[in-house]
């Protein structure tokens, strides 16, 4: 696991060990009648049966399979790289498509005997385990069936209201809008974002968004939010970068994009988009709704047809008009009055270089960072500084970091009103290795790999586009008792940190990198706020002539008050570009 700083390490270690589920309040009752719903789930179970075009896809090379996992992401069922292929859903063109490109196919008949022997099981059990259904958490009981460490729609809603009632000066909630079967009036759900910020720290403040489980059946999306959620409030006034992110900047986060297709993932359903009821019948894996991902306004069927399909009863459905959907309407509403428009309207006009924002899009599965242009092979115009940034992010999850752009184009997804629209930085995240990812599999893997990741984005919101490229602080140390019991106000006190240009993942191409140049400190008040004043670190070893060096200096604490104070670290490297910050606390008793 490679992590932020030691002091990200015990968050994590934290979040294991005392963030369970059982504090939690009582379970929302669904809205919708159970036996509706269970009918609904069954009659999905039933039509992903009766689809039997799935192959055993063969790569050519590495290259084209990380790109076959985007174009073919919402065919996809399995990934198996290391031995060479993929378990897909192709139609006639799909396979006449793909073999012109090198790749060779043959049914999945294992695959197809196994998967139909779970749908059995699972329509045999009916009724309530249909449902995906709502149980208390805690040890031993089921959230989703046999996924015990993964909430339902309900147990989201309630563990977001339960951090707000436990941290109400760090967390809100807002109602965004309506998923498409509650305008119906048929069930259904809000759309809520769970705010994160100290709200006795007055604005304005940059925004990191995150939005998570826009496709239903990725189970494991919604359950890191939370985890992220919980990292950040538990870690909030005991970890001193949890502290600055909250105290200066604000987390938003859409933890159920797509309720009301979730439910139906919940039932075991390999469901991928909403329930609107444009396809009722004969559906590869859903018998209706809209892709949600190709539905945004900016880049809606702007590839010919390639990019997503306009076929009803397509995976990749885009609907009948650009954001036809609640859902997308409520997201670009959002988006929208978080950020101001820093770009212009054309493909090659660049935002900004000091644009502030990061947008997070959560899926899973293939292990990739994404970044803009999916539309096309060319690169988005602030693309350098969005690599840089996407390969900062894959050092840490060890992802794969490349731009979206597949074997063909996709359109109308969540970056369009972000970065397409407004110029604000916009990844996305495809964790994990199944959708539905096993719980084992989410505790010692994706969850661990993930949140220092995501702590890293909380970081870097204030200027992303210039941030990125500049050398990260690591492993921020005091000298004794000034981050503990604390040391009398005069004492001098040391400091050191590993300050260095090193930290991408070049597994997709290799990032520039150059020597340490300086370092330096602020006391409590960092540089974007009036009265602060930088203390210059030194190089350990005399000089800044490498990429990765010791700092550190001297603190002189006269004149501070008693009591817990930040200290925030930062380092410039050759290019004249600073890093991120990282904290500790320094204690006058």
């Amino acid at each position: 696991m490679k992590l932020n700083t030691i002091a990200a390490a015990a968050l994590l270690a934290a979040l294991s060990a005392g963030t369970g589920h059982a504090a939690e309040p009582a379970a929302a009752t669904a809205t919708q009648p159970a036996d509706a719903r269970a009918a609904r789930a069954l009659q999905a179970l039933e039509a992903e049966q009766r689809v039997d075009n799935i192959y055993k896809l063969y790569v050519p090379n590495q290259t084209l399979a990380r790109r076959a996992l985007i174009s073919l992401h919402n065919q996809l069922m399995e990934a198996h790289l290391d031995e060479g292929y993929l378990i897909v859903q192709l139609d006639a063109r799909d396979k006449q498509r793909l073999e012109g490109m090198g790749f060779t196919a043959e049914r999945a008949t294992d695959w197809l005997r196994e998967r139909n022997q779970r749908l059995e099981r699972l329509k045999a059990n009916g009724g309530a385990s249909l449902l995906g259904r709502h149980a208390r958490p805690g040890p031993g009981a089921e959230s989703i069936p046999d996924f015990a460490c993964f909430e339902t729609v309900e147990e989201t809603a309630d563990a977001a209201r339960a951090l707000v009632g436990r941290y109400p000066r760090l967390a809100s909630l807002a109602d965004i809008g309506d998923s498409w079967e509650k305008t119906q009036d048929d069930g259904g759900y809000d759309l809520q974002v769970l705010k994160l910020t100290n709200d006795r720290i007055a604005g304005p403040k940059p925004i990191l968004f995150v939005d998570s489980a826009i496709h239903a059946r990725e189970y494991a999306t919604a359950p890191l939010m939370l985890d992220f959620a919980r990292l950040l409030t538990k870690g909030y006034g005991n970890n001193a970068d949890a502290t600055w992110i909250l105290d200066h900047h604000e987390i938003h986060l859409l933890l159920q994009t797509n309720p009301d297709g979730r439910k139906r993932a919940e039932a075991g359903a390999l469901w991928r988009k909403n329930t609107d009821t444009y396809c009722t019948a004969g559906a590869p894996l859903a018998l209706q709704g809209v892709d949600l991902n190709r539905n945004f306004s900016y880049s809606w069927n702007s590839t010919g047809g390639v990019g997503s399909s306009g076929a009803k009863c397509s995976e990749t459905y885009r609907g009948p008009s650009a954001s036809s959907e609640p859902e997308t309407q409520a997201v670009e509403n959002y988006i929208r009055s978080l950020w101001p428009d820093r770009r212009g309207p054309g493909l090659d006009d660049p935002a900004p270089a000091d644009t502030s924002g990061i947008h997070l899009d959560i899926h899973s599965f293939a292990q990739l960072v994404l970044w803009p242009w999916g539309v096309r092979e060319a690169p988005a115009p602030n693309g350098p500084a969005l690599q840089a940034l996407g390969r900062r992010f894959a050092y840490f999850n060890n992802y794969t970091p490349q731009q979206s752009i597949g074997l063909y184009p996709t359109d109308g997804t969540s970056d369009s009103p972000s970065y397409g629209e407004l110029g604000v930085a916009a990844f996305t995240f495809e964790i994990g290795s199944a959708f539905f990812e096993s719980c084992s599999t989410y505790k010692s893997t994706v969850r661990p790999d993930n949140l220092p990741a995501l702590l890293y984005a909380a970081k870097m919101v204030r200027t992303p586009y210039l941030t990125a490229g500049g050398p990260d602080v690591t492993e921020v140390g005091l000298g004794k008792d000034a981050a503990g019991g604390g040391v009398a106000a005069g004492t001098r006190v040391p400091l050191r940190a590993s300050a260095t240009d090193l930290r991408f993942n070049n597994s997709n191409g290799t990032e520039p990198t150059q020597n340490i140049a300086a370092a330096e400190i602020y006391i409590d008040t960092p540089p974007w706020l009036a009265g602060a004043v930088p203390r210059a670190l030194q190089a350990v070893d005399g000089a800044f002539d490498a990429k990765t060096e010791t700092v550190g200096g001297v603190i002189r604490t006269d004149g501070l008050a008693k009591g817990r104070h930040l200290v925030y670290v930062r380092a410039r490297d050759a290019s004249n570009t600073w890093g991120p910050f990282s904290a500790t606390f320094l204690v006058i008793r």
